[in-house]
């Protein structure tokens, strides 16, 4: 994008279909992160992971080095990282390319984690629709296991680890940390009240880390490499580089690995190579479907968190979707009300009627039925959501319906004043 070749982390090798399979992997400097880190003191891993300012891939943006601290000291207490890969997030679809791509990317940041953290017992939560992606990660570790790279006196270095992939049943909330950790014991993927928090009390009762699969994939390389290297890929807060998924009528869709600081507006047209059939652009929605949208004159900014933050919206997951002129934005909005209001858990009482509220209220809209007062009333719906659930997904209905009618109200209001779209 710069003009210049950008060094990559994670896809340099995902065109070789060898690649996923152990020899492929060794053959481009696998496992050589793990072998770095079991002759390191574990402090000295967590600082080169610090250094790196490896920014968490989920969605949050927690500073990885930063959560890995918040474990309790005492190791009276057996740990577990739980790695979410439960991709559900509309228009979000980077961790499938490392699960097909690059398997022994994640089995081995997985093992360097555990060896830093002394954590003796990993599970992978993953989509349940990701089927083939679950069986390629089966043999990514059973290769692993076989090699010595998991099991048993790991590499010769006296550490136990244990990994156990776990397959998911197809609820978008079960991507939410504290549900995962209820679905993988086998309850009702219902968030938990926090706190205590997953550090202090998480899966099986015991202190529990909780890392995305993009996250904990960078790890090889920032051993390999240098904390100080990855960090310089990106920006001052944002290390790295970010698997970015641009979806929608552009030219080129796809995943694009990209500095951490990359510019929105040349994903679009330079990456992704501009809108299909002379199209002009009408909003993009830039972190996946939670995120507040923004209009076509608002997309010169930076991917980085504290950029997009300035701009009202998240980075989030850097699912960026794109929206041509000619796009009904009541319509847009009422496909993803349908999915917040499906997806809702029902636990809280401001989610589980409030999405249903903002469903049917919009759709009303959308369907020529729509009342005076219905803008003012879903206002008023998602400021009753906001900040009063247990966990976030009441907000990742409010975000974007806030932000539709923010930025393209006079298409609400004609909607309701002459029962069909103009947009």
């Amino acid at each position: 994008m710069s003009g210049r070749r950008m060094e990559t982390v994670l896809t340099t090798h995902f065109a070789d279909e060898g690649f996923r399979r152990l020899e492929g992997y060794l053959g481009k400097a696998g496992y050589e992160g793990l072998r770095k880190a079991v002759a390191m003191p574990r402090e000295a891993i967590v600082d080169e992971v610090k250094k790196a300012n490896l920014r968490g891939r989920g969605g949050a943006g927690f500073p990885a080095g930063v959560k890995w601290g918040f474990l309790p000291k005492d190791l009276s207490r057996p740990r577990v990282l739980v790695v979410n890969a439960d991709e559900g997030e509309p228009g979000t679809f980077k961790d499938r390319l490392i699960l097909s791509r690059g398997p022994h990317l994640l089995v081995e940041g997985i093992a360097i984690t555990c060896f830093a953290l002394q954590i003796h017992e990993a599970w992978i939560y993953i989509r349940g629709e990701y089927a083939r992606e679950a069986r390629i990660l089966e043999e990514a570790l059973s290769e692993a296991r076989a090699a010595g790279f998991l099991g048993k006196d790991l590499l010769g270095s006296g550490f136990d680890l244990e990994v156990v992939l776990h397959r998911g049943a197809g609820a978008y909330i079960c991507g939410e940390e504290t549900s995962t950790i209820n679905s993988l014991e086998g309850k009702r993927g219902w968030p938990r009240l926090k706190p205590p928090f997953p550090a202090a009390v998480g899966a099986f009762g015991r202190p529990t880390l909780v890392n995305n699969v993009e996250t904990l994939a960078n790890v090889p390389w920032i051993l390999r490499n240098g904390g100080e290297r990855f960090a310089a890929l990106g920006c001052e807060k944002n290390g790295g580089t970010r698997l970015v998924g641009v979806s929608g009528p552009v030219v080129r869709p796809g995943i694009y690995e990209l500095p951490a600081n990359a510019n929105l507006r040349s994903v679009v047209y330079d990456v992704a190579g501009g809108l299909r059939d002379g199209k002009a652009l009408k909003a993009v929605i830039p972190g996946g479907s939670s995120t507040p949208v923004l209009r076509a004159d608002e997309i010169d900014v930076t991917l980085d968190i504290e950029s997009m933050a300035a701009k009202g919206t998240m980075a989030g997951t850097c699912g960026v979707i794109v929206i041509p002129e000619g796009t009904c934005m009541v319509r847009a909005l009422s496909v993803l009300m349908n999915f917040y209001a499906h997806e809702s858990c029902g636990q809280c009482s401001p989610c589980r009627e409030g999405t249903g509220w903002l469903a049917r209220i919009v759709g009303r809209i959308e369907a020529g039925e729509g009342k005076p007062g219905d803008v003012e009333l879903i206002l008023d719906v998602c400021d009753n959501m906001s900040g009063r659930t247990i966990c976030a997904l009441a907000d990742a209905a409010a975000m974007p319906a806030q932000s539709f009618i923010g930025k393209f109200r006079g298409e609400f209001d004609r909607h309701i004043a002459e029962g069909k779209c103009r947009p």
